[in-house]
């Protein structure tokens, strides 16, 4: 039996596990596993039950869980692996990658790739990263200093930055007045000055529009793509750094991905055994980074070899995978984060006031928790 995959059509979310599949497919009279692709924009809005009933391996990222929950289209880690062996993968990651797939008692998915919202910029021109936020607004007056706005992508940045200033959000009022419009108000400076049309780049685009123009030299929160951090014919590297982050305060945004069996899989050991390799330390500071991907292991991002072969991505960016954010992962949130990306993508092309972005943000909050199955999240800390 030949077990299919689904993940995303970046070289970071295919090529890895197209040459793990092609390692332990070799030799067999028939191949264990293979893996399609889609596009990224597909798993940040296709409903998860969908993709589940045509794949047995879903690669997925942690605000599905609650809706993947609800949907009952995963099978529990718990039901495949043993705890001891679950422990020791959440020892050995870095941040909250493995706590981020835990919901309602549960691990739905192992944590194979670890992003978050970083600084990226051109080392070339700007040649150090600004520690404060002033120091980006003044930059930006001089320099073309994009934002991440498109997709969902407009709301992970407002929150990323308020996590920076020690609020997450969570509970009726998603986040207090004073900290979301503070955000809103930067978000708004930024925007005036933005590269013109910056703000309709994905994440890919703005580090191909880095690297390979002088239209941007810095995105002050974005997810990482660690292929960027090295020399590449045609283009220029990119240096990754920290957030800008208070002592109380999170890191960006947690993104990355984990792979997840649905209900239609029904494992056997061979296959177990493939994706419990995928997991480990040597796999994931070998195999893993040598094929483009960004490692779960704390020991990768740890490791010279690694950070030197890729531009000291690892090394620049770790204490904010460390201290990560946690998006919410209640049932309907994907859907939520789409509409308030829009939101806040509309009142900064209007200069609307602040206040009333918030008012308008907290409407589709409170509408997506009334419609949630199942937990809220509200107990949950930044980090877990």
């Amino acid at each position: 039996m030949t077990f299919i995959g689904l993940t995303w059509d970046h070289p970071r979310g295919y090529d890895a596990l197209a040459e793990a599949a092609r390692q332990v497919n070799s030799g067999r009279a028939s191949s264990l596993i293979h893996w399609d692709k889609q596009p990224l924009e597909g798993f940040e809005s296709a409903p998860i039950a969908e993709l589940a009933a045509a794949y047995d391996l879903l690669v997925l990222d942690h605000p599905h869980i609650g809706e993947a929950v609800a949907e009952n289209c995963l099978i529990p880690l718990e039901d495949l692996f043993t705890q001891e062996t679950i422990e020791a993968w959440n020892r050995q990651s870095v941040g909250p990658s493995l706590a981020s797939y835990r919901w309602q008692g549960k691990t739905w998915a192992l944590p194979l790739d670890v992003a978050t919202q970083v600084m990226v910029r051109r080392p070339d021109r700007v040649s150090a990263p600004p520690q404060e936020w002033g120091a980006i607004l003044d930059l930006a007056s001089t320099h073309p200093v994009a934002q991440s706005l498109a997709g969902p992508h407009a709301f992970l940045t407002l929150i990323s930055m308020a996590a920076g200033e020690g609020a997450w959000a969570k509970g009726d009022i998603l986040l207090a007045d004073e900290v979301a419009e503070a955000q809103l108000e930067r978000m708004q400076a930024l925007f005036e000055l933005r590269p013109q049309g910056s703000e309709k780049l994905n994440p890919i685009a703005l580090s191909e529009a880095l690297s390979s123009t002088d239209d941007i030299v810095l995105v002050p929160l974005v997810f990482g793509y660690v292929t960027y951090a090295q020399v590449r014919p045609g283009g220029n590297r990119l240096a990754f750094s920290d957030t800008v982050r208070k002592p109380n305060g999170a890191g960006g945004v947690l993104g990355g991905t984990g792979i997840g069996f649905t209900k239609r899989c029904q494992p056997d050991p061979a296959l177990l055994e493939h994706i419990a390799w995928l997991m480990k330390p040597e796999t994931q500071s070998g195999m893993i980074p040598n094929f483009g991907g960004q490692p779960s292991a704390r020991a990768a991002w740890q490791d010279p070899a690694v950070d030197a072969a890729w531009g000291a991505f690892y090394s620049g960016t770790l204490e904010t995978a460390e201290h990560a954010l946690l998006r919410p992962r209640f049932d309907g949130y994907i859907a939520f984060q789409t509409k308030a990306a829009e939101i806040i993508r509309e009142s900064l092309a209007d200069r609307q006031e602040p206040s009333k972005t918030l008012t308008a943000l907290r409407q589709v909050w409170r509408a997506a928790r009334a419609g949630a199955r199942g937990d809220l999240d509200d107990k949950r800390g930044p980090h877990r």
